[in-house]
């Protein structure tokens, strides 16, 4: 028997594994090859009490029976990224109001298996030779492409959900709170004081 409701995302889900995996098939919907996406997670309820019209908006409507579950996070895409800056300097700029309980972002990589790190060439793992790594990746023969949907918490709480092109089905999603560790602990250090 399956455990997952029609939208897919499992019935026993946090509300963070929900709404990264809701973030994932949005952003599945629009296909490959886009840009990096900024969501604010905000409280449903908060939102519907706070801000009724664009809960409304949101399809979020009342309490009723098409409501989500009371611990639930709606995901709020923001303006697109700034081209020509570096994700970690972009990162950096932000700063949420208290409203916000979390963020997430999408983000599409290329990565090689842990087997091809005995092969990268001398030089290319120096600080300043990013680009030259970068297109080093790009040609290797078995990179993979992969869809990055990292979410955190302000209390601390951490989901992450890899796609790989190649198994683009939302079967094949990987879950867990350290898949991405350098990007999760971007996210995290928006909410720093």
């Amino acid at each position: 028997m399956n455990n997952l409701p029609i939208d897919g995302t499992p019935l026993a889900a946090s509300p963070l594994t929900r709404a990264v995996l809701e973030i994932d098939e949005y952003a599945a919907g629009l296909g490959w090859d886009q840009p990096a996406r900024l969501f604010a997670l905000v409280d449903t309820d908060r939102l519907r009490a706070e801000e009724p019209a664009l809960a409304e908006q949101l399809g979020l409507g009342g309490e009723g029976d098409d409501a989500p579950s009371p611990a639930s996070l709606t995901p709020v895409e923001q303006d697109e990224l700034p081209p020509g800056i570096p994700l970690d300097e972009f990162l950096g700029t932000i700063a949420w109001p208290d409203t916000v309980a979390g963020c997430a972002m999408t983000v599409e990589r290329l990565m090689l298996p842990p087997s091809a790190e005995a092969s990268v060439p001398e030089g290319l793992q120096e600080e300043g030779a990013e680009e030259r790594l970068a297109q080093w990746v790009a040609q290797h023969p078995e990179r993979q492409e992969v869809r990055m949907t990292v979410a955190v918490l302000r209390d601390g709480a951490r989901e992450t959900a890899l796609r790989l092109r190649e198994k683009d089905s939302p079967t094949e999603v990987l879950t867990g709170p350290d898949l991405v560790p350098g990007l999760t602990e971007a996210l995290a250090a928006t909410f720093a004081d």
